[in-house]
């Protein structure tokens, strides 16, 4: 180990060091503040997105609270780190939040247990979108029956929401023409779709999208609702879905509301944190909606009420229950 011999130091340099160090020690802030790591998706994804926007919220209206955003590879890693005390919180898929508590899908093999997550709101809707050509004589999930679809590669978000739609309607890859796996890769997907090779194919992601409004418009698609008895029985016997609305005219080329269905991004936490903490974050949630309206319209998600539904299957934490409590 180096060590520093303070002897050798010109005395002048020692008093500036002295000095600065007594600077930073005494600085505002530092003292007292409490410093919180989010952990979210990678770089460029709409939980990054999202993470930069609380987290310049909570440091600027939560006391003594610094927020610092750490981005990871997945929702597994920010899982297994919160619940091993490396995040303080984290944007978690509702899919993944009861998987892991559930140990089930990608953590059914892992042993740690997630028993210590806690919720503290939803944040935003992720939809499971169906895309159809308009040449393909599909108006209803019904007509999908015997057509070309593309399912995505297998264990991705999209060829899980495939066939969570195929279980819903007891049907099987059988029951299609065609069921690809083309990635989203270099654009095979919707080239794809555009050439008429696939009929019809599934995005997830956050609404509205630029590349998914570019091929509605050139290669003559429309969104189709999924609201039928079927899917109504799979989301209200599934904890981690919720219905969804895309408003008319999300889409220039496509001016209808779309009802669908999907999972939830929530923010969670440890119930290490403690209960004042989270109540503050929660009140800065609550207090400042139009701040993050105004980052994008995909975060009008939260309100009391919301929260407090959408905690189904997963406790609160005590600091998030005591604010919905209050409010």
């Amino acid at each position: 180990m180096r060590i520093i011999r303070t002897g050798f130091i010109p005395r002048r340099i020692r008093a500036i060091l002295l000095f600065l160090f007594i600077g930073l020690s005494v600085s505002p802030g530092s003292v007292h503040a409490l410093d919180i790591l989010l952990g979210t998706e990678a770089p460029g994804s709409f939980s990054y997105f999202t993470g930069r926007v609380l987290c310049r919220m909570i440091n600027h209206k939560v006391d003594d609270v610094s927020c610092q955003q750490i981005a990871t590879p997945d929702d597994v890693y920010n899982l297994t780190n919160l619940q091993g005390g490396s995040l303080d919180i984290s944007l978690v898929d509702s899919r993944s939040l009861f998987e892991a508590i559930n140990k089930s899908g990608n953590f059914e093999f892992l042993d740690i247990d997630y028993a210590n997550l806690r919720l503290l709101a939803p944040l935003y809707d992720v939809p499971i979108t169906l895309v159809v050509r308009n040449d393909a004589g599909i108006s209803s999930l019904e007509d999908l029956k015997g057509k070309r679809i593309n399912a995505g590669t297998p264990g991705s978000l999209q060829y899980r929401a495939v066939h969570t739609i195929l279980k819903a309607k007891k049907w099987s890859r059988k029951d299609f023409s065609l069921m690809g796996d083309l990635p989203p890769i270099k654009s095979q997907d919707t080239k794809a779709f555009c050439y008429g090779t696939m009929q019809a194919m599934v995005y997830i992601g956050i609404h509205p999208d630029f590349s998914l409004r570019s091929t509605l418009k050139t290669c003559h698609g429309s969104l189709l609702n999924m609201n039928d008895s079927d899917i109504e029985k799979l989301v209200k016997n599934d904890p981690a879905l919720w219905k969804t609305t895309l408003p008319a005219d999300t889409y220039p080329s496509y001016r209808k509301k779309v009802e669908t269905f999907g999972t939830r991004t929530m923010l969670v936490a440890s119930v290490g944190l403690d209960k004042e903490t989270v109540y503050k974050i929660v009140a800065a949630i609550d207090n400042n909606r139009e701040c993050l309206t105004d980052a994008h319209s995909a975060l009008s998600l939260f309100s009391v009420g919301v929260a407090q539904k959408s905690a189904s299957g997963i406790n609160l934490h005590p600091g998030a229950a005591q604010y919905f409590a209050d409010h």
